[in-house]
């Protein structure tokens, strides 16, 4: 038998906020306020998405902004975090980035600094509870105006090193100007936050060059598109961009249509760090582990394979020079556990 995918050490990378949330707790906060979800976040859950046009994106983030409105007290949101956690830890993961925009939170909770404050505190205390580092990035909205980012990435150096540790940009890629952002990622960059923007999944590698040239990513979100363009690899891979890669996120999306088109073998060949995410377990019906497995199911990855990704995952990470050691440790013993010879007594002769 191979070993658990959930006994393998791991960082997390991607991972929105609200789209963290247990889909049991979606539906108990629903019902205490009488908030009513469509059918897609109850009996047809996981919801059949597509992003393949504006209308199918409108339904996606539809969901996702019926699912935030649950969110309505303090404890709301350190109960998310808390079991974000728990469910990371179960799935192995020995370091957690949970990526949150404040302002889409803003209104209920006494504004972006108040509601930042709160995300950090629960972070803090989940992390102590479960003993998983935890971190966080806050994240623009690419719909909403450029000068808004800059005011999120003045809140993110505000607390550049106390909790926070990166920038990003998400959303829909193929709204807005890429390049009317760049100001923003440079407030960021002038704080030593690590950038973290979305590209190369709803768009191709054009958008991934745009990215490049105007935002300075660490990593990319998502990124997999890249694939597409091997002199692009050459130039992510001597950049030293990693990549996080959410499969299940990919085909529910519909920018692949099966698991086994995504052409992850193809990032690691080229010399790229790739680090597996979730990205919105809510929405997407699969966690951390999850993407590990299906990889391992639809792609026959190796169990040296999968421990070279989960490698990534902390090379990549923000997580602490002595938990990323003593995780990589911990990955060899797993994969020497994968290959240990058979009982005595099923040994050939």
């Amino acid at each position: 038998m191979r070993p658990p995918i959930s006994d393998l050490p791991k960082a997390h990378l991607h991972l929105h906020f609200t789209g963290s949330m247990r889909h049991a707790t979606l539906l108990e906060l629903a019902e205490r306020d009488g908030v009513r979800l469509p059918s897609a976040l109850v009996e047809e859950w996981p919801p059949q998405l597509t992003a393949a046009d504006e209308k199918g994106w409108f339904r996606f983030q539809r969901l996702y902004d019926t699912a935030r409105s649950v969110l309505r007290t303090e404890d709301d949101v350190r109960r998310l975090v808390r079991e974000a956690a728990e469910d990371d830890a179960a799935d192995g993961s020995v370091w957690t980035e949970i990526q949150v925009d404040p302002s889409g939170y803003a209104a209920r909770f006494g504004g972006i600094t108040d509601f930042t404050e709160l995300v950090l505190d629960a972070v803090r205390d989940a992390s102590d509870l479960t003993g998983i580092g935890m971190s966080v990035v806050i994240a623009a909205n690419r719909t909403r105006h450029p000068l808004d980012a800059r005011i999120l990435a003045r809140l993110a150096a505000q607390y550049a090193g106390r909790g926070v540790h990166g920038f990003g940009l998400s959303n829909d890629e193929r709204r807005g100007d890429t390049a009317a952002f760049g100001p923003a990622f440079a407030i960021a960059e002038r704080a030593g936050l690590d950038l973290v923007p979305h590209g190369g999944e709803l768009r191709g590698p054009a958008h991934v060059r745009e990215c490049l040239t105007h935002l300075h990513p660490d990593r990319l979100g998502h990124g997999i598109r890249s694939a597409e363009d091997p002199r692009l690899l050459e130039e992510l891979a001597q950049r030293e961009v990693a990549l996080e890669v959410c499969p299940t996120s990919n085909v529910s999306l519909g920018v692949y249509q099966t698991l086994d088109e995504i052409p992850v073998r193809d990032l690691m060949d080229a010399g790229l760090q790739v680090a597996l995410g979730a990205d919105d377990p809510l929405l997407f019906g699969t966690r951390l582990a999850g993407q590990y497995a299906v990889l391992r199911a639809a792609q026959d990855f190796s169990d040296t394979e999968l421990a070279e990704l989960a490698r990534m995952s902390l090379r990549s990470s923000h997580a602490p020079a002595e938990l990323r050691e003593v995780a990589l440790e911990r990955i060899d013993a797993w994969l020497a556990g994968s290959e240990s010879p058979p009982p005595r007594d099923k040994m050939a002769p």
